[in-house]
């Protein structure tokens, strides 16, 4: 270019916009791969870009944006408005951070660790220390989330750093926290409680203005993920409390372990949920607090790519990697989570890279598998120190003063003579309790034949002009048959009048399972399909304006996490009647550690409680080894102090009674269902209207038909009808049926009439299909012998077994055939 004294001058490069596109579409797809990511240097060192990265001031540029500590995953999004909004976010300055408010809480989060370890040397607690930015990190995402009218948040996390967090963002206090370590008043636990980072906690999150969200931290076990759904079903039942705008308002926020992350399959099938129907939750914020070791097993042991979180890039949502000992980075990314998840309503994933100062636990020496980073480690200086240092501060006052406030704590726990309670229970738990079931609690359950017509009508009705199918139509009409008293009640239709009487009332209803709207055997049909346009109608869920809720979903292709997210559900919607069904009884093998972990001990462990009824379809049909159990003894043996119903109704009048029963108790306890399959419709099974007007469930079912048995058989389900039928076709009136419908809690007042009916009976004999090995019969027994008196007690059942059933009908018709003949004493 010519100046005005003629001389010349460098003219400016001009880069084409076009080129300038190309450069940064190349960093914004594969700039994640060459970050800084991990503070100690050893683990993610940077790979080459698949498409070459090419040189220049835009690439230049792009780098500094991309290839910094922080790394975004976010060109598998399809949508481009979430595409564009993302790269708005990184190709900007990075905004400024409150400096002092960050070291604030990374001072009390390291010095909490500090003090811990210095008092209760040993102890485990699993150090948040390496990761300490998840304090400050969580902090910005409430300051971020209540100005979108964020009003609940539920958090779920495992061990390490919980104790942390219950401090630093629930708000328990540290003294209160300490005396968790002082483990005092040890008999009120006994055969209860769990250790102290397992504990929920509930607090407050106030931010600067004023503007408060209350913040519920889930109780977990040690299965690291199996929270997952739990805290979503928790989320999702408060979203359904406050209405239209309950997405908005409750904000979910999960916290895993990084080897958890990738290795655990309940959290695959938890992130499938984030947009189905029955299960979302407007998105959900997933922390990965990352310390790059799984126990003693280095990334590449633990997950077969780069990042534990490529298991999320199943989903279009964005994915963040930031650098833990880069404060500002990281609150940086937790505004952006929080306004894209209110934004888009849609899950994200950040993933906080750092390490942990002690071994997987403080009784761990990490030394003998990772000698190399713990070398590092040694020398590393807490994360408060790097940053004052960074930020030209001098913390040393600040660091004494929280030091001295946390010895005082310290102080303080060790005169505690109570355990503290670190959560408070909604008001909506009000009316309901847990313990032993007291004798007034037992609702009166039947209706009148009237009520039951207009409830069966209820089921049937379908718009004018909709296109019901020609088999549903039949149906239809043999179920308004069954509520005038013509037709015999079957399962199907009694199930479908007990949750309208239920929602009649105002009480909601919640089904989930796989096929559940019509029905593993086609028995429910609580969804009606136009046969023309595939438009879908629920009759339940348009009884009346006023009635409560119903809803039925299909769920995903899951039982662990499904369940979970019920029995979540559950937990903050007591009043609801919630019911989880398997498609066969064995499928409830897929749950077993949400079964195990909160369902069956979570009012033991932690004083929570739960009405979910799992119905689980239970019979030996001659199908095979796969869906004849249940596993009725799994569930036994889980069985004590009133922890939870096992039931097994035999009509479908009792089916009826005990699902109103559930629900219109005061006691919340989880149930067990074994449902029928074959008995479904069956005659034997079916009921009359009469049935229904009972006053309520029988837990046992004596045997009024016959007078001076010489025998007792003693029984629970589908066999119990199959005697039945074989004593009628021998004529043998010598012998006494006797179902018990409940096996736990055991009814021992109502068999104990029903035996003492026949008080010259000399034998009393438990019959089941089940092998001996399975089934009721080990729990059983023992108490048959203890209330028999002189009484001979035997048992007829299969011969142990290593798999429920035989895969041969006609083996198993051979093996009924003989259960029957000893029963009968042949």
């Amino acid at each position: 270019m010519a100046t005005k004294a003629g001389t010349l001058t460098p003219s400016a490069p001009v880069i084409d916009s076009n080129e300038r596109e190309a450069t940064f579409d190349i960093f914004r797809r594969w700039g994640y791969l060459q970050a800084s990511l991990d503070p100690l240097g050893q683990y993610l060192p940077p790979e080459p870009f698949p498409t070459p990265a090419p040189e220049g001031e835009s690439a230049v540029q792009a780098r500094s944006f991309y290839c910094g500590t922080i790394a975004a995953e976010f060109m598998h999004i399809a949508d481009p408005e979430r595409r564009q909004w993302l790269q708005e976010q990184m190709e900007q300055a990075a905004p400024k951070q409150n400096q002092k408010q960050i070291l604030t809480q990374l001072i009390r989060a390291d010095l909490f660790e500090q003090v811990i370890q210095s008092r209760y040397l040993g102890t485990k607690r699993f150090s948040l220390e390496g990761l300490t930015v998840l304090i400050p990190f969580l902090d910005r995402v409430f300051e971020a989330s209540v100005t979108c009218g964020v009003t609940k948040a539920i958090l779920a996390m495992s061990h390490r750093g919980r104790l942390n967090v219950m401090t630093n963002t629930i708000g328990r206090s540290a003294a209160e926290i300490f005396t968790k370590f002082e483990d005092v008043d040890p008999r009120s636990t006994m055969g209860g409680g769990d250790v102290k980072y397992h504990m929920g906690a509930t607090g407050d999150y106030v931010s600067p203005d004023g503007k408060t969200i209350a913040l519920h931290l889930v109780s977990n076990p040690s299965h690291l993920e199996a929270v997952d759904p739990v805290a979503l079903g928790r989320a999702r039942a408060k979203q359904e409390r406050i209405g239209k705008d309950g997405e908005a308002a409750v904000l979910p926020l999960i916290m895993h372990g990084d080897a958890a992350f990738a290795g655990q399959g309940i959290l695959a099938e938890t992130l499938n949920m984030a947009t189905l129907p029955g299960y979302r939750v407007g998105g959900t914020i997933h922390v990965i607090v990352n310390n790059l070791l799984g126990f003693t097993a280095v990334p590449e042991e633990s997950n077969s790519s780069r990042f534990a979180t490529d298991i999320a890039k199943r989903l279009p949502i964005p994915i963040f990697h930031v650098n833990a000992e880069d404060p500002d980075a990281v609150i940086r990314v937790a505004g952006i989570a929080a306004e894209y998840r209110h934004r888009f309503r849609s899950d994200i994933v950040v993933d906080l890279v750092g390490y942990r100062k002690h071994g997987h636990s403080e009784v761990d020496d990490p030394t003998v598998t990772q000698p190399r980073r713990y070398a590092i480690i040694k020398d590393r200086a807490p994360l408060y120190q790097l940053y004052a240092k960074q930020v030209g501060v001098d913390p040393a006052a600040e660091v004494q003063a929280v030091q001295a406030a946390l010895l005082e704590d310290q102080k303080t726990a060790t005169k505690a003579d109570h355990i503290p309670h670190l959560s408070q229970l909604p008001d909506y738990w009000n009316g309901y309790r847990g313990g032993e079931l007291q004798a007034d609690d037992e609702p009166k359950t039947g209706l009148p034949a009237d009520k039951i017509a207009a409830l069966a009508h209820a089921t049937t009705k379908v718009p004018e002009g909709f296109h019901l199918h020609p088999k549903l139509k039949k149906l239809f009409e043999q179920r308004e048959e069954m509520g005038s008293g013509s037709r015999p009640f079957d399962y199907g239709m009694a199930e479908l009048v007990a949750y309208a009487s239920l929602l009649e009332t105002g009480t909601p209803v919640r089904l989930t399972g796989q096929d559940s709207q019509r029905g593993t055997f086609n028995q429910r049909h609580a969804v009606m399909v136009d046969t023309e346009t595939e438009v879908r109608y629920i009759p339940l869920a348009n009884m009346s304006k006023d009635q409560g809720k119903f809803e039925v979903y299909n769920s995903l292709l899951s039982e662990a996490a499904v369940l979970g997210f019920d029995y979540g559900f559950s937990r903050d919607y007591p009043e609801a009647l919630v019911l989880w069904e398997a498609q066969f009884g064995d499928f409830a093998n897929g749950a077993q550690i949400i079964i195990d972990q909160f369902i069956s001990a979570s009012e033991a462990k932690w004083g929570l409680l739960s009405g979910i009824a799992m119905l689980l379809p239970h019979g030996y049909e001659g199908q095979g080894p796969e869906h004849s159990s249940a596993r009725i003894e799994r569930f036994l043996q889980l069985a004590a102090y009133d922890n939870m119903q096992i039931c097994q109704p035999s009509t479908a009048a009792q089916y009826f009674h005990l699902l109103r029963r559930q629900s219109m108790r005061k006691w919340r306890k989880p149930l067990v269902v074994f449902t029928p399959k074959s008995m479904l419709r069956h005659p034997d099974a079916s009921s009359s209207v009469a049935d229904f007007a009972e006053e309520r469930f029988q837990n046992v079912l004596p045997d009024h038909a016959v007078q001076n048995p010489r025998r007792l058989l003693v029984c629970s389900g589908k066999i119990g009808h199959n005697l039945r039928v074989e004593r009628e076709k021998r004529k043998d009136m010598g012998v006494a049926i006797i179902f018990v419908e409940q096996l736990f809690p055991w009814p021992e007042t109502e068999l104990q009439a029903a035996l003492d009916e026949h008080p010259d009976a000399e034998e009393i004999v438990w019959v089941q299909e089940e092998p001996a090995n399975m089934g009721a019969f080990s729990y059983v027994m023992p108490e048959l012998r203890r209330m028999a008196g002189q009484r001979a007690v035997l048992s007829v059942k299969r011969t142990a077994a290593a798999s429920p059933a035989t895969g041969s009908a006609k083996a198993h018709e051979m093996e009924e055939r003989t259960l029957i003949d000893l029963a009968f004493g042949v």
